[in-house]
């Protein structure tokens, strides 16, 4: 796995977000921006993770924060989340693995003993300029918001 690390400069990307617009990098140049994977929408964790974001997201926005949630799963699926949770910020579907593959989170992973491949749970600190701020890679599901804060 060849993850971005803090200095790098994110290279652009597009992706389909929840409703099918296209949406890139170079449209938060000028400000700072959360990308946080998560590996499957409504599942517990993931699901923990972005709610603990929606409600603290006024905050987040306070400290000039954008944020964007990323997973390989469908529009359909992304919508579903975001309409269930009414999350105020949009989800990629990133089916295709660009983004995924851009920041470098797919990669081996072990669960009960079992190894696969998938997206690691990892989030992101851009800043203005679209260099990596900071990275976090052990995400506190409950209490993401403060990890970033």
């Amino acid at each position: 796995m060849n993850t971005l690390k803090q200095g790098d400069i994110v290279p652009n990307f597009t992706s389909k977000d929840e409703q099918g617009n296209k949406i890139s990098l170079s449209d938060y140049k000028g400000k700072k921006l959360i990308v946080f994977f998560y590996p499957k929408a409504d599942t517990p964790g993931c699901t923990l993770e972005a709610c603990n974001l929606r409600d603290n997201y006024k905050e987040l926005q306070e400290n000039g924060y954008e944020l964007l949630g990323v997973s390989a799963d469908s529009e359909k699926k992304q919508a579903n989340f975001k309409n269930k949770y009414e999350f105020p910020f949009p989800l990629l579907a990133d089916e295709d693995k660009t983004v995924i593959n851009t920041f470098g989170v797919w990669g081996p992973k072990k669960f009960m003993g079992r190894e696969y491949e998938g997206i690691h749970r990892i989030t992101f600190l851009i800043d203005e300029n679209g260099f990596v701020e900071r990275v976090i890679d052990k995400v506190k599901t409950k209490d993401h918001a403060s990890q970033i804060l």
